[in-house]
């Protein structure tokens, strides 16, 4: 902008006018985070959440402490340290947009856009939350929401799939774990922040919208056009593969999540032994921090599951297990990929940190940071990440994700014996074996082979451990047999000598 004596002389005005707004804004920033800092300090809600945590606002009654008060409280607020000349410039940046840009902006659109570009220059995960914002995300961990089902983070400047939730519309679409959406029905996603596009792919129920997708090995990005509906799918399924051998799967972590593992887990026991469990959060974007610690307890006999820990006096929060785990040793396999994000993270992390389950699969997400929702305004709210979470052996996931025990790539197995061969039973005149013929495998774990590999070797981990554990048993029934038999000869020896 060229300065001329005119504006030089206004700029004196200018600047007080904005100086005084940037002060306005200043002060309620304090009063509001006054307000978080004595909600912070009461007692953790039963419904915490890894991402996010709601933190109730301050009631408009209840009066500010007097100064000397807040300066001794254990939570006190840093002073803003904020020079002139940072000022300045603010304002002087402020007043050029104002006076210069192609389009009328408010000054209350401008000073939303830079509070918006505060928290999204924080991480991928802090933002500036609307009404429809603060909505959606309350909608996602009650398990209905009108939209394509996919839970997104931010890559190289895009939005990017962390995964696909199962049965969504978005995996009918062929949508993948790791696709970067470019454009959403012809807007460019550059820039754009996770909460601004969950606004344009939501909408009303039927409708369509157009998604311009790079994915890795397409030499060109596509369009995939992908029908808006109802997700309200079960978090929690269960089935029977094998005899005594079960899968539970767990699409996300919603509030009721933890309970439907324990009555799915009871629902396998009312019918017999369980003899092993896979439970599966692949492609699990995490939600309710609560439903992970309460779904370890079903595994666990008490004891740490995750903690977590921030540079705010009240953000490190402990949580263990309850007493009383459902399924004692029985062996349990923890299915993970790139898509398991959160608080599918906590419960690999936990169980496999007190070496109660393997962790199968791939790398997951590295999602270790926990984001609490600070309301500033009856309509408004910044979700800010405030802390990390560890796992009981002090482990941070962030960036790193939980390695596992064994990896297995997902992969299409081909069979190299192609066709039926020929067996002895098969030859003229061989003879028969009076004992009923056994199955090799069920048609489940067939199926399994053929469709999903890395389940099937879950389960083939579970039956190769519950055989080691029978051979292992029979060894040492074995050896004590031997043993008494070796006691009985040497005590008849001695009777037989004593007679003579």
């Amino acid at each position: 902008m060229v300065i001329t004596p005119e504006t030089q002389r206004s700029r004196s005005h200018i600047f007080i006018t904005a100086l005084t707004k940037v002060f306005s804004v200043a002060l309620l920033t304090i009063l509001s985070l006054c307000a978080v800092s004595v909600a912070w300090s009461q007692p953790p809600q039963q419904t915490k959440e890894a991402d996010p945590v709601v933190v109730p606002p301050r009631d408009k009654n209840e009066p500010l402490p007097p100064s000397g008060e807040a300066q001794q409280a254990d939570t006190k607020v840093e002073a803003v340290s904020t020079s002139f000349e940072e000022l300045q410039l603010f304002a002087d940046t402020f007043d050029a947009i104002r006076r210069g840009y192609v389009e009328e902006v408010t000054d209350a659109e401008l000073f939303e856009m830079a509070v918006k570009g505060m928290l999204t220059s924080l991480d991928p995960h802090s933002a500036y939350l609307t009404d429809d914002g603060y909505s959606n995300l309350q909608e996602s961990t009650e398990g209905q929401f009108t939209g394509l089902g996919i839970e997104i983070g931010y890559r190289g400047g895009f939005i990017s799939i962390v995964t696909p939730i199962d049965g969504s519309p978005a995996e009918t679409a062929g949508l993948q774990a790791g696709d970067v959406i470019l454009k959403i029905d012809g807007t460019s996603t550059q820039g754009m922040s996770t909460n601004e596009s969950s606004t344009y792919m939501r909408g009303p129920e039927g409708t369509t919208v157009t998604l311009e997708i790079g994915r890795a090995g397409e030499s060109q990005p596509f369009d995939v056009v992908v029908t808006r509906g109802v997700i309200d799918v079960p978090s929690v399924r269960s089935r029977e593969i094998d005899p005594g051998y079960w899968l539970i799967r767990v699409s996300r972590f919603q509030r009721d999540s933890g309970k439907e593992v324990t009555g799915a887990l009871n629902d396998a026991l009312a019918k017999g032994p369980v003899n092993g469990v896979v439970l599966d959060v692949r492609n699990n974007p995490g939600g309710v921090l609560n439903a992970s610690v309460e779904m370890a307890s079903n595994f666990l006999d008490g004891g740490l599951v995750v903690y977590t820990q921030g540079r705010h006096p009240d953000s490190k929060t402990i949580l263990e297990a309850e007493q009383g785990e459902l399924l004692p040793g029985v062996p349990v396999v923890v299915m993970v990929n790139g898509g398991s994000a959160s608080a599918s993270e906590i419960i690999a992390g936990a169980l496999q940190d007190r070496g109660r389950a393997v962790i199968m699969g791939t790398r997951s997400f590295g999602k270790g940071s926990v984001q609490t929702v600070l309301p500033v305004s009856e309509t408004k709210a910044l979700k800010l990440t405030t802390s990390l979470y560890y796992t009981p052996n002090g482990r941070s996931i962030q960036a790193d994700g939980i390695v596992p025990d064994v990896v297995v790539e997902r992969a299409k197995l081909t069979n190299l014996e192609q066709g039926r061969r020929l067996r002895e039973a098969d030859l003229n005149r061989s003879l028969k074996n009076a004992a009923e013929t056994q199955a090799s495998e069920t048609k489940e774990m067939a199926s399994l082979r053929e469709d999903d590999n890395q389940l099937y070797e879950a389960f083939t981990l579970l039956k190769g451990i519950n055989i080691y554990k029978s051979i292992d048993a029979k060894r040492l029934q074995s050896k004590n047999s031997a043993s008494a038999v070796s006691t009985y000869s040497t005590e008849t020896v001695e009777q037989t000598g004593d007679t003579e």
